[in-house]
């Protein structure tokens, strides 16, 4: 089987940022991974997984994200990097602009968002969900590619798959938040039991209810086309200049989590 050490999850067309790819899909204990690419970014190798399919059918709250992040532990993956396409929140987000979060509000209501939902008790501490030593590396790609780069920020994950009301995105503001999405629970707290560092670099496509106007369908496609360009640069550049992986933090996080 082909290993990796650093992973790309995002929408798919990403992919085409590697290089003499080959495909494969690994069988976990909840069920098969989407489809994986892996192929060199320069001279690393890098596995990219789509989050959901190509044509994006599966919607946020049915995504097998235990699924996806265990067989990138397989393939021996130390770092993810996610994208996620987000509706901004913070008052001084524009469309177009970008953000990698430090924080996150989880507000879904379905989805198990644990490898240990069974004995024995394993509590991983939450307090960095995202991985410092990696957001300095995308936040520092981020900024040579994109004006406009919001570099702490809070994401609140919401279930899904309706939109927010406006009774809900001002209760957000109000609790710190800057960008509201569907996907970005439960991939931190995952990778996090596993010891992998995660990071997300996130668009945004849309402002939230409420936020001066929103952007229809069209105008979202074409917003959401130009960020994958950005993205593409964005990856390449964090991948082929972060160095090796060190004594990060991420990996002691088991060593006290058990109850």
């Amino acid at each position: 089987m082909e290993k990796a050490k650093v992973a790309i999850i995002a929408r798919a067309g990403l992919e085409t940022l590697l290089e003499g790819a080959i495909q494969t899909r690994i069988g976990t204990p909840y069920g098969p991974s989407p489809i994986i690419t892996i192929g060199k970014v320069g001279r690393k190798d890098v596995a990219f997984l789509p989050r959901q399919d190509e044509g994006q059918d599966t919607p946020p709250h049915k995504v097998n994200y235990r699924a996806n992040i265990w067989a990138l532990h397989i393939l021996g993956v130390e770092r993810i990097l996610a994208t996620d396409f987000v509706r901004g929140i913070n008052p001084h987000l524009a469309v177009g602009g970008f953000v990698v979060p430090h924080d996150i509000i989880d507000l879904t209501k379905h989805r198990i968002t644990t490898f240990y939902d069974e004995a024995p008790v394993i509590q991983v501490d939450g307090a960095n969900p995202y991985c410092p030593d990696l957001r300095k590396f995308l936040l520092s790609a981020t900024r040579k590619v994109a004006k406009k780069v919001l570099s702490e920020a809070v994401y609140v994950c919401t279930e899904g798959p309706r939109y927010e009301t406006l009774a809900e995105i001002r209760m957000y503001h109000k609790l710190g938040c800057d960008i509201v999405g569907m996907t970005g629970v439960p991939e931190p707290f995952l990778a996090r039991e596993l010891g992998i560092c995660y990071a997300t670099i996130c668009s945004v496509i849309n402002l939230a209810a409420g936020r001066r106007r929103r952007l229809s369908a069209e105008e979202v496609s074409r917003v959401t086309m130009k960020a994958m360009e950005k993205l593409q640069q964005i990856l390449k550049s964090t991948i082929q200049k972060m160095p090796e992986r060190g004594r990060c933090h991420c990996l002691k996080v088991l060593a006290t989590a058990r109850i």
